[in-house]
């Protein structure tokens, strides 16, 4: 038992990174770090992206497709308007968390 988390823990320490990661474009004028998903690190599965965003209208994430992943919103503070192609509407603000299932495929703003 003991030989296994000093094995563990030896793979923890080679995995450290440290990097800074960057603010760039996304969507229609929307600003977001992406610190999951980035040149730095590409691939953490199970996780594709982890962002995070500042947007002021008129900017946002126009329409755009997911499929065969889970998208899961947390807002620290602000609003934010969502909607798909369903019809599902709904207005999330601080301390809201949004869990989308896209399945086979979805098309949501």
């Amino acid at each position: 038992m003991r030989r296994s988390l000093i094995l563990l823990s030896l793979i923890i320490i080679s995995m450290s990174l440290i990097f800074r990661p960057e603010w760039v474009n996304e969507g229609k004028g929307a600003k977001v770090i992406r610190v999951i998903g980035n040149q730095y690190l590409r691939n953490l599965d199970p996780f594709l992206m982890l962002d995070y965003f500042k947007v002021r209208l008129p900017a946002g994430f126009p329409d755009h497709p997911h499929r065969g992943f889970e998208t899961v919103t947390y807002m620290q503070k602000g609003t934010f308007y969502h909607e798909d192609f369903k019809g599902h509407r709904g207005k999330i603000g601080p301390g809201d968390l949004q869990w989308m299932t896209a399945g086979k495929g979805i098309l949501h703003s």
